[in-house]
C-alpha cells in the first residue's frame, strides 16, 4: 500500500470503518461489503485480505468474548443453558468445509490478481441482486445444505466473501440466540486457516498498516453494536435494498474498469 496519494488513504479510513460498523452491525460481512470499494481505490486483493482477516479475528474474538462474560452475569437469560455458540453443528459445517477451504486457498495465491478481482466483483455482483430483490439465500435441503457450505468455503478461502452462503444455511440449524456467536467462532476458525496459508507463502501482512487501520475499524466495531440492537427491533429490508444498489452499482463499475484495461 505504497504511494497512493493522501486521498486514497483517507477512503481507505472510512472503508475500514465502514467494514468495522458492518461486521459488528449484521453479524457478518466485514469483507464482502468493504472489498469491492477498496479494489476500486487500490486493485490489490492480496494488499487488503490480510487486513481485513486480521481485524476479523480481532474483532470476531472481542466479540464472543463480550457475550460470554455478559452471559456469565445474567443467569436467568435464556442462553445460559446451552451457551451462546452451537459447537455441535459448527464442528460438523467444518468438516464438510475444510477441503474447499483450503482448494480456494491454493486458488487465491496462485491466481493473477486481475483475475482473482474479476471474481471477487462478480460474486459480490450477485449477492447484491439477491439483497434488492429481498429474496437472500437459503437452505432447507441436506444436499443443499451441504452444496452451500461447500462452495461457501471454498470462496471465503479465495477471498473471505462466502458469509451469505455460509449463513442462509447455519440460520436454518442454529438457534437464533447462539446464531451471531456461532459464526463469530466461525470466521475465527477460517481466517486462522487463511492467515496461516499467508504467512507459508511469504504474503506481506502489511503489520505497520494495523496502526491505523485498526483504530479505523474500532470507529465502526463500536457504532455497528449500537446499530445492532436497533436492526434487530425494526424492518432491515429497506437498508439491504439501498446497500445492495450501492454494491452492484459498484461492482459493475468494477467489473467495466477491469474490462477497459
Amino acid at each position: 500500500m505504497a504511494d497512493l496519494a493522501l486521498y486514497q488513504y483517507l477512503l481507505i479510513a472510512l472503508i475500514f470503518i465502514w467494514s468495522g460498523f458492518v461486521r459488528s452491525g449484521l453479524g457478518f460481512g466485514g469483507a464482502v461489503l468493504s472489498l469491492p470499494f477498496l479494489l476500486l481505490v487500490d486493485n490489490q486483493p492480496l494488499v487488503y485480505l490480510p487486513l481485513i482477516a486480521v481485524h476479523l479475528l480481532v474483532f470476531s474474538a472481542l466479540t464472543v468474548w463480550q457475550n460470554q462474560r455478559k452471559q456469565s452475569r445474567i443467569s436467568t437469560d435464556q442462553t445460559t443453558g446451552d451457551g451462546t455458540v452451537d459447537w455441535a453443528y459448527l464442528k460438523k459445517a467444518l468438516a464438510i468445509m475444510i477441503v474447499p477451504k483450503m482448494i480456494g486457498v491454493l486458488g487465491l495465491l496462485t491466481l493473477p490478481a486481475g483475475l482473482m478481482t474479476g471474481i471477487i466483483f462478480g460474486i459480490v455482483s450477485v449477492y447484491a441482486i439477491s439483497y434488492i430483490v429481498n429474496r437472500p439465500f437459503k437452505s432447507n435441503h441436506p444436499v443443499l445444505d451441504t452444496g452451500f457450505l461447500m462452495l461457501g468455503g471454498y470462496i471465503s478461502g479465495t477471498s473471505l466473501i462466502g458469509a451469505p452462503l455460509i449463513i442462509s444455511v447455519f440460520a436454518t440449524h442454529v438457534a437464533k440466540h447462539q446464531l451471531r456467536d456461532t459464526l463469530f467462532v466461525l470466521w475465527f476458525i477460517l481466517v486462522t486457516i487463511k492467515m496461516v496459508a499467508f504467512v507459508y507463502a511469504g504474503v506481506d501482512l502489511q503489520l505497520i498498516h494495523h496502526l491505523w487501520l485498526l483504530p479505523c475499524a474500532a470507529i465502526g466495531h463500536v457504532i455497528g453494536l449500537r446499530f445492532h440492537h436497533r436492526i434487530l427491533d425494526g424492518d432491515p429490508k429497506v437498508f439491504y435494498r439501498v446497500l445492495g444498489v450501492t454494491l452492484l452499482v459498484v461492482s459493475l463499475v468494477g467489473i467495466v474498469s477491469l474490462v477497459i484495461k
